[in-house]
């Protein structure tokens, strides 16, 4: 029983550790090509403008197109192989595929044909038409990636997700500055244009994944059939309907938290220009949503590449353990999880916010306006990862309403400032970053009050909030500290990369020395044991 307890353990860290390589796999080379694109002659944050806004609406018409379908082929499936139904579980896999196929198109479709209607009368940014048209088709190839993904994480194989998005981000990043490059050269730096280029490579990306995926599902596709073959008699064939009908039972509350989450972000990008305008010219409205949709808005998601892993792992982790009623094991499972999830976004946020102006010096060095903007949303962090790790928590124990529910409050809140604090002389851009804040913390707050509700457990405030603080402040301090020092002696951006190298260094060791960690939690991360071997040997923790 205990090899079995540990054995469950290291399943869900190391899908929680494979995931998490993967996201930030995907982060960097997603801030790789970013800071290409900004920093590109001729892109800069018009461009930015321009290909954001067309982005995030395709972002929000593939999250209407999946409508959380993903989510549940992986429930419903892992569901049917825990008991041993092996052709129900691939008969839900296929009816899914089809059904996302069918609704994908419908999405893809809607894109291309009313590209013009979004980008004059929704966006009010014309030049976003042609970006919406070249990435209309990304929507059925991700719609149906999806599918596949949720059926390998179903059955632990958090591979097929992680690499197929990894590959996905690489590919497009080399044909994102490949298509900007050419389309460049062809047209003496025509943005819009530049900017279509760039989306154009997101489609080409996106089908360089999915056939990837799909081979992945190929070469096991024998094993799968071979495990049908197993399949019990006494289990019934579901006819087609009723499986699209527990599909959509369990997909469209779960598809509601993330068609919100987009609405969130599609908020900005329809309420920023509008309400700069009134207070200064077009040109700069648009240049100011560039700086915080190109450059700040991808530094502060960076953070949520590292806790989005806890959120994806958490509902099939929670949902196994409740079924057994594991008290133990949901406990262990939420608190560990908030620890690392805090221990990630607080010292991300102090380091945005001391560091804000030599970051985007370093990152963006021919644009690297902004440096007010990322400190003024730097603690958004915080509240964002806290947020995304409680909804996992509360999805996996069944509650898929308050999610939604504590996001819209946010999003309602965040819209009214968005129109009423943005238009005014003297807040401007920064009102934008304000309500993004309280937008999330709204959403944090009312999560973990229902989380602390359904689980009764108890959080040591010492444990999960002063420690962590004192952690990132220490950390901030020393590493200021060293680069305002050497910024002296030695080349800026040395003197920044050091600073920020330093930093990571003294936070592990605030972390370590303020014994953070029980040395249960230590033995609980992948390789627990041999860590904790070799902080016995540094004296930090004591030998048992």
């Amino acid at each position: 029983m205990k090899k079995k307890t540990k054995s469950r353990k290291e399943s869900f860290m190391s899908g929680v550790m494979t995931l998490m390589i993967s996201q930030i796999i995907v982060k960097i080379f997603g801030l790789v090509y970013k800071i290409y694109l900004t920093n590109r002659p001729g892109f800069g944050d018009t461009g930015n403008a321009i290909y954001n806004s067309g982005y995030q609406i395709y972002a929000l018409l593939l999250l209407l197109s999946s409508i959380g379908i993903p989510n549940a082929i992986s429930k419903l499936v892992s569901e049917r192989t825990s008991l041993g139904d092996y052709k129900g579980a691939h008969k839900i896999f296929k009816v899914a595929f089809m059904l996302l196929t069918v609704i994908g198109t419908i999405g893809s479709l809607i894109l291309f044909f009313g590209a013009d209607f979004i980008s004059n009368t929704i966006l009010q940014i014309p030049e976003a038409k042609l970006t919406l048209m070249c990435i209309s088709p990304s929507i059925v190839l991700v719609a149906m990636s999806s599918v596949i993904r949720g059926y390998f994480n179903a059955r632990s194989n958090m591979k097929a997700t992680g690499d197929s998005q990894a590959l996905e981000q690489i590919l497009k990043t080399v044909f994102t500055v490949l298509a900007v490059e050419v389309v460049a050269h062809l047209t003496s730096n025509n943005v819009t244009l530049m900017a279509a280029g760039a989306n154009l490579a997101t489609t080409i990306s996106v089908i360089g994944s999915f056939i990837y995926i799909y081979k992945f599902y190929k070469v096991r596709k024998k094993g799968i059939h071979e495990e049908i073959q197993t399949t019990k008699p006494e289990f019934k064939d579901e006819n087609t309907k009723s499986i699209i009908s527990s599909i959509f039972k369990i997909s469209i509350p779960i598809s509601l938290t993330s068609i919100v989450s987009s609405v969130n972000k599609n908020i900005d990008s329809i309420t920023v220009v509008r309400g700069l305008k009134k207070i200064t010219t077009e040109a700069v409205a648009k240049e100011q949503y560039g700086i915080l949709a190109g450059k700040v808005d991808t530094l502060v998601a960076l953070p949520l590449s590292f806790t989005v892993a806890f959120a994806t792992a958490l509902v099939p982790g929670l949902s196994s353990a409740k079924a057994k009623n594991d008290d133990a094991a949901i406990e262990k499972r939420v608190k560990l999880s908030l620890l690392i999830t805090i221990l990630i976004g607080l010292p991300c946020a102090f380091g945005l916010c001391v560091f804000a102006k030599e970051i985007l010096q370093l990152v963006f060095p021919n644009a690297a306006a902004g440096a007010n903007i990322l400190q003024s949303i730097s603690f958004l962090v915080v509240f964002a990862t806290l947020a995304q790790t409680i909804n996992g928590a509360l999805q996996g124990l069944g509650d898929f309403k308050t999610p939604v529910i504590a996001l819209i409050l946010g999003v309602i809140v965040k819209t009214i400032l968005n129109i009423v604090i943005i238009p005014i002389q003297g807040i401007g851009i920064l009102g934008a970053t304000i309500s993004s804040q309280i937008c999330q913390f709204i959403a944090f707050f009312i999560g973990f009050i229902k989380l602390k509700k359904m689980t009764k457990i108890k959080f040591d405030f010492n444990k999960f909030a002063i420690k962590p603080v004192l952690a990132s402040a220490i950390m901030s301090a020393i590493s200021y500290g060293i680069y305002y020092l050497l910024d002296f002696v030695i080349p800026h951006k040395i003197a920044i990369m050091v600073g920020l190298l330093s930093a990571i260094i003294a936070y592990v060791v605030a972390v370590l020395a303020l014994k953070i960690f029980s040395e249960e939690e230590i033995k609980d991360l992948p390789k627990g044991d041999k860590i904790h071997k070799a902080l016995v040997k540094l004296k930090v923790y004591k030998e048992a």
